[in-house]
């Protein structure tokens, strides 16, 4: 069998802050009339909160435009995707929490015009950015296809994030990215580690320049670069992610060797895990659908 899930993963500039959604349906639009197959469209971090000129500034204009979960910008987000039928992944947003305080928040919205699902970075990039830390890991069921998680920016550098979405039972981890500095080449390395050591997709979109450093990439369940943006160029990457070579590689192993999520027997002993305060039990070392 196949779980085809057709993407096109958008490598921009962040919308200008003077009115960030400005444009964008029609931007949106354009995309999935390019390519009329796509069912999810994913942009990079931050792409509509307009974090454009001095860093100062930058923060300002953020928390200005910060708004709760059922603000006018998450219901115009909603009724873009239903309008167009397409699982709408916009890039993350500056949330206000219900205490004031500020996130990073990735947003999900289903082709029925809702909003589908939230994450709030659980990792922020200290001490550059003023977001609280989110706390929680996030999957998402796409019908008839499969799951996903999420992971922004900062997470990637985080073992625990990626293993934990993968033990949630995603198969495809979308990382929005913000990238300006010079770690993207790591960022791309941990990537292809993220994917191999979980055995899931890893796609990840970054900004584009001359902001960003680009260099959005889709990585396979065993670590192979799908397709990947040459450089900081703004483009577009398409690809046809099949949710089935997730189920073939934990099946088989990858490489048709090493199967990570049946490691562990029965009679194995749990081992402690100090750092957590916490231990790694082999009764619980499976993918879960929890």
């Amino acid at each position: 069998m196949s779980r085809p899930l057709p993407v096109a993963l958008v490598q921009a500039p962040p919308r200008l802050a003077t009115d960030p959604l400005s444009g964008f349906a029609e931007d949106v639009g354009g995309v999935l009339a390019r390519f009329p197959q796509t069912r999810l469209v994913a942009y990079p971090e931050l792409h509509l909160c307009g974090t454009d000129g001095p860093p100062a500034e930058s923060e300002s204009r953020l928390r200005d435009a910060a708004e709760p979960l059922d603000g006018p910008r998450v219901r115009q987000l909603a009724e873009l995707a239903g309008d167009l039928g397409v699982w709408l992944f916009p890039g993350t947003v500056c949330e206000r929490g219900p205490a004031g305080e500020l996130f990073n928040t990735a947003l999900a919205f289903s082709p029925e015009g809702r909003l589908a699902a939230h994450y709030r970075k659980v990792f922020p990039w200290r001490p550059f950015e003023p977001y609280a830390p989110g706390d929680r890991f996030v999957v998402l069921d796409l019908p008839d296809t499969g799951r996903v998680g999420f992971a922004i920016c900062y997470d990637a550098w985080f073992p625990e994030v990626a293993r934990h979405l993968a033990w949630m039972g995603a198969e495809v981890i979308v990382n929005p990215v913000m990238t300006t500095s010079a770690d993207r080449a790591q960022e791309l390395v941990l990537a292809r580690a993220n994917a191999i050591v979980n055995q899931v997709y890893v796609v990840s979109v970054n900004t584009a320049g001359p902001l960003g450093t680009g260099r959005s990439l889709v990585v396979d369940p065993e670590g192979r670069v799908r397709v990947q943006a040459a450089d900081s160029a703004p483009t577009v990457l398409t690809d046809v992610l099949d949710l089935d070579d997730v189920t073939r590689v934990r099946t088989f192993g990858t490489a048709g060797l090493n199967r990570m999520w049946n490691q562990f027997t029965e009679a194995d002993a749990p081992i402690d895990l100090p750092l957590y305060d916490g231990r790694l039990d082999p009764r619980r070392w499976h993918v879960t659908d929890n």
